[in-house]
């Protein structure tokens, strides 16, 4: 299934139910619906330029049910399909600020979002609920541990890690001289993983702090995602993927990342991974799609035709399909073969 959607793809994602969701460069969130998609006018832009609206980020909502998405609007909204009518509750507004990352934990029901210098956190089952939390610097990431509990906030000159239920605290601020545009942390909690502006990764092990360099990247790391129950970090930003080792209590200390799918014309810019298996997908800034399996170095394309860069990768909860979207607006839904057996 193909759309042309006429505006950037922020995200692609899959919600509880296997649906797919578009939060969009028009400030529309678009759900796929039988023999096509619906629409919600989620941020202002849908309805003209001069009122702002972009939908500038995207996370499934605590409940698995629709998008949360921040917007240049300020606002941060709820869309969602509630039967056969379309719905978007507006779950909060900062206005005159641009809401450029969001985040949200299934496990404890909390919604995070940035807003400039403050990272502001939401309870899904409370909507008297806040917690604001002030940072020196912007906040350029947000990502909440497996539990929900704590809450990793990046910016220039490391990480900042939040209690997020907590009003009065300080955090505890993990440090690497830099900028810190891009966060991951492994299925276990062991693990934290900072993308940076200057084209490497910086991990922290969370039980002692130890830092780990994660170098030798050509170009801007876009997108990370964990695979394999955790064991393996799949990461954009060179001609092939990259792949890291997590397996042992070490992490990627000491070992080396291997690269796949190496192309002399391409980056990957976008990286998927399947929860339970060792299967990574990559979309390139030629807006090529291909899958791995990295036990056996299979590799499939999924989507062959030439386009835009790819600007999100999603896959559903058993791996078997893939969304996509692309910087001039074209998007997809794909089926993701089973390459652990395919004959090639």
């Amino acid at each position: 299934m193909i759309f042309s959607f006429d505006a950037y793809v922020t995200a692609a994602l899959f919600d509880r139910a296997g649906r797919a969701g578009f939060a969009l460069g028009d400030g529309t969130v678009r759900f796929e619906a039988e023999g096509g998609f619906v629409t919600v006018e989620a941020h202002g832009g849908a309805q003209g330029a001069s009122l702002g609206g972009a939908a500038l980020a995207a996370c499934v909502h605590p409940s698995g049910r629709g998008l949360v998405t921040g917007g240049d609007d300020g606002r941060v909204v709820w869309s969602r399909l509630e039967g056969d009518e379309l719905v978007a509750t507006l779950l909060a507004e900062v206005k005159g600020k641009w809401i450029e990352h969001v985040a949200a934990s299934p496990a404890s029901g909390l919604i995070a979002f940035t807003a400039g210098k403050e990272v502001h956190v939401l309870d899904a089952a409370d909507p008297g609920f806040r917690r604001v939390y002030a940072h020196e610097k912007t906040v350029s990431a947000v990502a909440f541990d497996p539990k929900g509990k704590r809450l990793a906030a990046a910016g220039y000159g490391g990480v900042s890690l939040w209690w997020g239920r907590i009003a009065d605290q300080k955090p505890t601020v993990m440090k690497w001289a830099g900028s810190h545009v891009g966060l991951a942390y492994s299925p276990d909690g062991k693990f934290l993983v900072s993308a940076m502006q200057e084209n490497q990764l910086h991990g922290w092990r969370l039980s002692d702090g130890k830092d780990m360099r994660m170098g030798g990247y050509p170009a801007k790391i876009k997108s990370m995602a964990f695979l394999d129950k955790g064991a393996l970090l799949a990461t954009a930003g060179a001609n092939g993927a990259v792949i890291w080792p997590f397996a042992g209590a070490n992490g990627p200390m000491g070992k080396e990342a291997a690269e796949i799918g190496f192309s002399r014309d391409s980056l990957v810019v976008q990286v998927a991974g399947v929860d339970a298996l060792p299967v990574a997908i990559a979309g390139q800034d030629n807006g090529r799609i291909w899958a791995c399996h990295l036990r056996s170095g299979r590799i499939e394309t999924l989507k062959a035709e030439k386009g835009a860069a790819i600007s999100s990768l999603s896959v559903n909860a058993d791996g078997t399909r893939l969304a996509w979207g692309d910087e001039s607006g074209e998007a997809g839904v794909l089926a993701v073969p089973d390459i652990s057996t395919r004959n090639f």
